[in-house]
């Protein structure tokens, strides 16, 4: 079992519309913003969802360790169908995309209970806002770490901006990118196409090469990835300066 790492970046999050709490079961610590503190109703979206996972994996082992896409058709529960989906698009293991999966079952669970909400799992962040909402880029040691955001606009539907880094964090890389940071309305597409490009990325002129994989996986609306202090963005994303908010 991994080792708890505790998430100082979530001090940094600023919203006093919405209530704020933390959800941790097993390896899953979310971070959620709701219309109210719906604490146990996410806990037991969470047990509920990670059931489903886990009984998968006990039957199918190899599911929680392949790199490759899935190709098994059988049936399986929605949160396990996303993960397989997501891997086959950007053409990685189903696990690339647990954190935005969880994060995307918990948010729409959220729903149902909150017109608004914002679950973060990880540097995976599931959201349904009615404003426009900044996310900030952690980008481990690179200087352009936590000074930009992402200015996000959900619109009728959520939206999803997830983070994979071959410097921070205990996530599986084969890259070296401090961030790349994708944009979709899947939380599980975002995750896993966040991971298959970083694969690709492992130094500042390598970015090039990142940005044209992420045009080739269908369902990504847009990509920032960052190496040291060196930035490429493609799609729609409206990059914003933390600075300016103070």
């Amino acid at each position: 079992m991994k080792k708890y790492k505790q998430r100082t970046y979530r001090d940094l999050v600023k919203n006093r519309r919405m209530a704020f709490f933390r959800v941790a079961v097993k390896e899953t610590d979310l971070a959620v913003c709701a219309d109210r503190d719906l604490g146990e109703i996410a806990r037991e979206s969470v047990l509920r969802h990670r059931g489903y996972l886990e009984a998968y994996i006990e039957r199918r082992p190899d599911f929680a360790t392949t790199l490759s896409p899935w190709s098994s058709e059988e049936p399986a529960a929605s949160i396990v169908r996303d993960m397989v989906a997501a891997g086959r698009a950007a053409g990685v293991g189903p696990m690339a995309a647990v954190a935005g999966a969880v994060a995307e079952h918990v948010g729409k669970d959220l729903l149902e209970h909150s017109s608004q909400v914002v679950v973060e799992n990880g540097g995976d962040v599931f959201l349904k806002t009615d404003r426009s909402s900044t996310v900030a880029i952690f980008a481990g040691r690179s200087p352009l770490s936590l000074e930009l955001g992402l200015r996000v606009e959900c619109g009728q539907s959520p939206m999803a901006v997830c983070t994979s880094s071959g410097t921070v964090g205990h996530s599986k890389s084969l890259g070296k990118a401090d961030a790349v940071v994708v944009v979709s309305r899947s939380c599980a597409l975002a995750d896993a196409a966040a991971t298959a490009i970083g694969n690709l990325v492992s130094s500042p002129d390598d970015i090039p090469k990142g940005v044209e994989a992420a045009k080739r996986i269908e369902g990504v609306l847009g990509i920032v990835a960052i190496v040291g202090d060196r930035i490429g963005a493609w799609g729609e994303v409206e990059l914003t300066s933390l600075r300016e908010k103070g």
